[in-house]
């Protein structure tokens, strides 16, 4: 529903993945994982953010 929900969801899935890049080039463990971590949250975001639009709009076509 809020744009800045979308753009932060879409955010930590690019730096999740950065961070997960930059773990493996530098063999960094907790790197590796917090990217990996970052970027599943960002998705999960994603899907909730679809869930409430959609929601939003079968409200919208009841209504009218």
């Amino acid at each position: 529903m809020g744009i800045g929900d979308k753009f932060e969801n879409a955010k930590d899935q690019v730096v999740g993945k950065a961070k997960e890049a930059a773990g493996d080039a530098t063999d960094n463990e907790r790197l590796q994982t917090e990217g990996a971590a970052q970027q599943f949250d960002g998705e999960v975001g994603q899907k909730v953010e679809g869930a409430k639009d959609r929601v939003g709009d079968a409200i919208d076509d009841l209504k009218n």
